[in-house]
């Protein structure tokens, strides 16, 4: 990889340190207060909202500044959500899950924005399968050191504490983001993309074969993966809601996800194989996850969290691999279009979760049963779309699996 897509690795491991503790513990606080699924799923709602919104309007600045300044709001965004965690108190509990999930959308789209369409506009076809393998590799260790670090500092010093540690964190990230290189999007120099350029019309987007495979298999994306973030999280707690308990569950999910790899380095195959045999697995584990019993629900966040590596290397490698010969403008028209539509289905997901006062009955059952059928349908379309992309492009659409490290 070369050393623009390496600093991004960097800034990428600064920001999953916010993200994994996020992830687990903010939701496990709105959580513990009255274990209602509907606050959980209000609070994502609104972070999902704030999120595409800040998406499209990094992708705006990147046409007159680099991607340093997204990166910066990023992490004030990320302190503006901290500080509030730390001094808010309201009674109305509805509008204060909402503003929390405002900023901490904000900062998260910022900086999903900055990243992405910097490894899209400096990134070539063969980084980008060991740049999202390596974002994973990094993402599982945080996993692993992060959730007991957390533990620890909240049994000692409460939420204040871990919340303060956070604030480290964003300063940290601050002062990387002034270093990050300055990839930004550069005016077309043909006449016809220039007058399109920073538009993000969903023309630019998806003007190339395959387009409408690639936009059902985001609809589709979008519901699955949110059901499995969403219900990792509220299966975990479930079983219990000690946190150090709740770490060490999320380390053994961490090397389970370790093991995956594992077995993708140690048997090579074709990237659609693995694919299949990652959607298999998850839609084990959500049929497993039906029985309800402890047991269960941990055998179910372990198949589906090696299932989402097999499925995440392959998918994100391939969305990107779609859109690498096209210019600068359609790429950035492309990826604030994926953004949105990943978004809007995966709110359309939690708004299904919003009347759900359990994990089990019929309702439950005909999400899990939607969720699996929309998660079949992307290695179908994917493969339509791939196949599109190599009648264009047959250098780069090539059948065998991406290597999941690399240089």
């Amino acid at each position: 990889m070369s050393a623009e897509i390496r600093k991004l690795l960097v800034m990428n491991a600064i920001t999953s340190v916010v993200t994994v503790y996020i992830g687990i513990f903010v939701n496990l606080y709105i959580w513990q207060e009255n274990q209602r699924i509907a606050d959980v799923s209000l609070y994502n709602m609104a972070m999902f909202a704030s999120w595409g919104a800040a998406f499209a309007a990094a992708a705006k600045l990147l046409t007159r500044f680099s991607i340093r300044l997204p990166l910066c709001l990023s992490a004030l965004c990320g302190g503006a959500a901290f500080f509030y965690l730390m001094t808010s108190h309201m009674d109305n509990r509805t509008l204060w899950i909402v503003l929390l999930g405002l900023p901490v959308g904000a900062m998260f789209g910022l900086a999903q924005a900055a990243q992405n369409l910097g490894v899209a506009l400096q990134g070539k076809g063969s980084e980008f399968a060991p740049y999202f393998a390596a974002v994973h590799i990094i993402v599982q260790v945080v996993s692993i050191a992060v959730p007991i670090a957390s533990a620890k500092v909240i049994d000692g010093f409460g939420y204040g504490g871990s919340f303060a540690l956070m604030l480290a964190f964003l300063a940290l990230m601050l002062v990387v983001s002034a270093r990050m290189p300055r990839i930004r999007l550069r005016k077309p120099e043909d006449p016809a993309e220039a007058r399109r350029f920073g538009q993000f019309g969903a023309r630019l987007a998806f003007g190339r074969p395959g387009a409408r495979w690639i936009v059902l298999s985001l609809m589709a994306a979008g519901v699955f993966m949110q059901f499995q973030n969403l219900f990792a999280l509220l299966f975990t707690f479930s079983v219990t809601q000690n946190k150090l308990l709740i770490a060490l569950l999320n380390v053994a999910y961490t090397l389970s996800s370790l093991l995956g790899l594992w077995l993708y380095r140690r048997f090579r195959s074709g990237e659609m194989r693995w694919l299949w045999l990652g959607n298999g697995l998850l839609a084990a584990g959500f049929l497993i996850a039906l029985l309800q019993e402890p047991a269960a629900l941990i055998v179910s966040n372990v198949l589906t969290t090696i299932g989402m590596f097999y499925f995440s290397t392959v998918w994100n490698a391939q969305q990107f691999r779609y859109i690498e010969f096209a210019g600068a403008a359609s790429q950035a028209s492309f990826l604030v279009w994926r953004e949105c539509i990943l978004i809007a289905t995966r709110c359309a997901l939690l708004a299904m979760t919003m009347s759900l006062t359990r994990l089990q009955g019929v309702w439950f059952v005909t999400i899990v049963g939607v969720t699996i059928a929309c998660m079949l349908v992307i290695p179908l379309v994917q493969s339509k779309a791939m196949r599109a992309l190599q009648g264009s492009h047959p250098v780069q659409a090539s059948p065998e699996a991406p290597s999941p490290v690399g240089s």
